[in-house]
């Protein structure tokens, strides 16, 4: 059933919860410098997500443990001088939370004062119910993320999907309803068996974005370098490629090499 879309001039956490309570799905993107924001913002992306996944894209590590909070604060503080319209939440890195709730709180306090982002997203469930606890208490709005949880890529071993087994499944559930029960305003879900992520946002009343759960969930997240086609590296199934910008960018860059070596360019309509 089709649903008449609200013309929202600002997303907000609020604005999110009623985009699920009006069946209204929501789109979710990576950034993590001002002009990427910018274009993101500008095609009304309703979540841009300052991801740690800039550990991988941006500065070309295997994993996405190694960014700091500096780092993070960095990117998050380019892409929020760039929006107008879409809510910016940004992940907090590892290391930066996990250990203490009040080392998670200060943190958050760092992101939210420091790049000027509108929320925090932290990955894990019961075991971090503390950490989470805190920053909402300081009035810090919290994004969860469950299922694959790249930072503990040592302790799976292995990016496959996850929650396919009863066990975990069930595990997974109950952090969901948990991290709703204690205050959180939407969960990612990463990479776990379709039925399984329409059955959880079936089961809570916040928003669940996925990327790799399936199109029963409330909206749909992203890495902007792979929609685009600029990594032509990753094709994992849930990838869409909506350009290839790998074969463009680089056909366009030989040519302007080409160009400047044959003294094509610039032209004598291109010198003053």
């Amino acid at each position: 059933m089709s649903v008449a879309k609200k013309d929202y001039k600002r997303i907000t956490t609020k604005s999110l919860i009623e985009m699920k309570s009006n069946g209204e799905k929501i789109s979710m993107l990576t950034a993590y410098d001002y002009t990427m924001a910018k274009i993101v913002d500008t095609a009304g992306v309703d979540v841009i997500l300052v991801g740690d996944s800039a550990s991988n894209v941006m500065a070309g590590h295997e994993t996405t443990l190694p960014i700091t909070l500096d780092q993070m604060i960095y990117h998050a503080s380019s892409v929020v001088r760039a929006i107008e319209r879409a809510l910016v939440v940004v992940d907090l890195p590892f290391g930066s939370y996990q250990s203490d709730p009040k080392e998670a709180l200060r943190s958050a306090i760092r992101i939210m004062k420091e790049s000027g982002g509108h929320a925090v997203k932290l990955e894990g469930g019961k075991e971090i119910k503390e950490s989470i606890k805190k920053i909402l208490n300081a009035g810090i709005p919290v994004m969860g993320h469950l299922g694959l949880t790249p930072q503990s890529i040592y302790k799976f071993g292995t990016y496959s999907v996850r929650a396919k087994e009863e066990e975990e499944a069930d595990k997974l559930i109950e952090d969901a309803k948990l991290l709703e029960k204690i205050g959180c305003f939407g969960i990612v879900l990463e990479k776990i068996p379709a039925d399984l992520a329409e059955k959880v946002a079936k089961s809570i009343s916040i928003p669940v974005i996925g990327i790799g759960a399936g199109g029963g969930v409330d909206g749909q997240v992203l890495v902007i370098h792979d929609m685009l086609g600029m990594n032509n590296e990753f094709s994992p199934r849930f990838l869409r490629r909506y350009l290839n910008l790998y074969e463009e960018m680089t056909k366009a860059i030989g040519q302007y090499a080409a160009d400047v070596k044959s003294s094509d360019f610039p032209n004598s309509n291109e010198q003053y």
